[in-house]
């Protein structure tokens, strides 16, 4: 195999970054507060909200 030059490595990192993108959050759990809207309570609310009727939604 062939070593990569670094103007190939550089091409790989950019094509794995518009493949993949940003896979860090912009703030994680411990940024927020525990009332933040985000919460997981109202995320499991949402959830519940999206699940279709022939899956044994409301």
């Amino acid at each position: 195999m062939a070593e990569r030059t670094e103007e190939q490595e550089w091409q790989r990192r950019r094509r794995l970054a518009r493949i993949f993108g940003d896979v860090l959050p912009d703030s994680t759990s411990d940024d927020r507060d525990p009332e933040d809207p985000r919460s997981s309570r109202d995320s499991e609310e949402w959830l519940k909200r999206q699940v279709p009727p022939h899956h044994g939604g409301n």
